[in-house]
Formats: structure tokens, sequence, C-alpha cells
């Protein structure tokens, strides 16, 4: 009994430190600041880790010229 609890211990030891793929959506808005009237919404979807989909959804962000892109990232 007392290996059997021992071994079970470490199997959710072991899978407490594994991180899992999750659905996360990125959610960017885009704005022109020299138009007010233009702005734009773009939603992605990622299945993966938090810090896999942290960095894709920070490739969005992004300022060219008047245009500015700004993303948030949520647990879907």
């Amino acid at each position: 009994m007392k290996k059997a609890f021992t071994f079970i211990a470490a199997v959710a030891f072991v899978a407490s430190l594994s991180s899992c793929k999750k659905d996360w959506t990125c959610t960017c808005t885009s704005k022109d600041s020299s138009d007010s009237s233009y702005s734009a919404t773009f939603t992605y979807t990622f299945n993966a880790k938090k810090k896999d989909a942290e960095a894709a959804c920070e490739v969005y962000n992004v300022t060219a010229g008047t245009l500015s892109t700004s993303c948030d990232l949520k647990k879907k």
C-alpha cells in the first residue's frame, strides 16, 4: 500500500510540472491615429502552451506609421 501511494504521489508530482497545451485567444485592435474613424478588431486562436501563445500573440503588436495594433491574450 505504501509503495502504491508513493508511486501515485510521484506520478501526480510529475504531471503537475508538465505544461499542457490549451486554447488561447489573441484579440488585436488596429487604429489609425490620423483617421479616428478607422478601427478594426482581429481574433486569432492558438492551441499552445501559454509561453508559446504569448510569443505568437506578441508578434501582432506592431506600429507602422500612423497605424498601430495592440493585442491581448486570454485563455479561451
